[in-house]
């Protein structure tokens, strides 16, 4: 098939908005989990190298070193493995491995650890990142699950805010949904501005300089910690 007939053949094939890995099982094999793996594993290898429009399923298959044929058995067409790579990223960034460092009960060290725990996924993460951008500026339902992406996070983020207003620690004149919304937003747009655009910073100031934002922005009494 050519690349041209491929990409018209994977447009008709759309990926349902409301779920990142389609509507299609996963595998309940080992083999079949590990097979699915690999061509999403694989599927992430070509896209950051190729682009989304310029990846074909046949170097994703060969990446992956499976037969062409396979590819249907796991995934319908080229946006459904895409949204499986964009799932995979997701997990490891709205969930990172903080649970194992120990912050005690100082909200500011909790709001630093989980900063710095985003901005080391986010830079693992920006070529992907930066694909995901380009890819949701030309392709509305991507657009749709890039912003069900940010609003996961807001909510995380404002269960956190509204917690430390609760305990008396961040004052209650602010918002925690809207509060979230905005410093959300600062952190990946300033993450996306350092990983993915180039601009010089020392990782350690940025997470000291984020965190202090943060702190400031939610009126944080320390006393009341």
């Amino acid at each position: 098939m050519s690349s041209r007939a491929e990409d018209t053949s994977s447009r008709q094939r759309r990926i349902p908005v409301d779920s990142p890995n389609g509507s299609r099982e996963l595998p309940s094999t080992p083999r079949g989990q590990r097979t699915r793996a690999k061509l999403v594993q694989a599927a992430r290898t070509v896209f950051e190298r190729d682009g989304f429009l310029d990846a074909r399923l046949l170097d994703i298959t060969n990446e992956a070193g499976i037969s062409a044929g396979s590819f249907y058995t796991y995934f319908d067409s080229k946006e459904e493995i895409f949204a499986a790579v964009l799932a995979d990223v997701e997990e490891e960034m709205l969930h990172p491995r903080v649970d194992t460092v120990e912050v005690g009960d100082d909200p500011i060290e909790k709001i630093r650890v989980a900063n710095r725990a985003y901005l080391e996924s986010y830079r693992r993460n920006a070529k992907f990142m930066k694909l995901l951008i380009q890819v949701s500026a030309i392709d509305d339902e991507f657009e749709q699950l890039r912003r069900r992406r940010a609003e996961a996070f807001v909510q995380r983020n404002a269960k956190s805010i509204e917690d430390l207003q609760q305990r008396g620690i961040a004052k209650a004149e602010v918002d925690p949904r809207k509060a979230a919304s905005a410093l959300s937003s600062m952190v990946s747009r300033v993450a996306y501005t350092v990983f993915v655009m180039g601009e010089e910073w020392d990782f350690e100031e940025l997470v000291e300089t984020l965190t202090l934002l943060w702190a400031n922005a939610l009126l944080i009494d320390l006393d009341a910690a």
